[in-house]
């Protein structure tokens, strides 16, 4: 499969139910063959499984703060100098590591891939500066103003990635 586009955070924390909504948003356009777009939300964890499918590419939306400007829209692309290190199982006993997979940031998912046996193929984030990551639902201003931004930019993104990956022809959405 060509492409995963994976919206993820937790609607009920503001700004963080970003990614959630530019993945909502998408989904209801038509996609290219071979582009999968699913809204993961905080199911990290059904996240990692989900790649173990094999994906040559794969779009990772998420609020995700770097300092920046609220609603400010970046692309990052992941390496393995994101990822942490794969604990061993004796690591994670010896430290009473719980897996919460509710609670797993993109990083921990492409370690949990790892581990799994995975590989991610590239991957880039989209991310979003966050304004208000506390309980409440519905997005900020300025990060409610950067979905449309958001969805270009992915459009942008998906149309890049595809190029190395001819035979898109456009379906209609899921």
């Amino acid at each position: 499969m060509p492409m995963i586009v994976a919206g993820v955070g937790n609607v009920f924390l503001g700004d963080d139910g970003f990614g959630v909504e530019v993945v909502r948003r998408l989904a209801q356009e038509p996609q290219p063959d071979g582009v999968q777009v699913a809204d993961f939300g905080i199911r990290g964890l059904h996240l990692a499984y989900e790649l173990l499918e094999g994906y040559d590419s794969t779009i990772l939306v998420d609020a995700t703060p770097r300092g920046g400007t609220p609603g400010e829209v970046y692309v990052v692309e992941v390496g393995a100098e994101h990822v942490p290190p794969v604990p061993s199982s004796d690591e994670l006993v010896e430290r009473g590591a719980v897996l919460d997979a509710h609670a797993m940031a993109p990083a921990e998912v492409l370690a949990l891939l790892e581990m799994l046996g995975g590989t991610p193929g590239r991957v880039l984030v989209l991310g979003c500066e966050p304004a208000v990551v506390e309980e409440r639902m519905g997005l900020s201003e300025p990060v409610a103003a950067a979905v449309d931004v958001a969805l270009g930019e992915l459009r942008r993104l998906i149309g890049e990635e595809l190029t190395s990956h001819p035979a898109a022809t456009v379906r209609e959405g899921r």
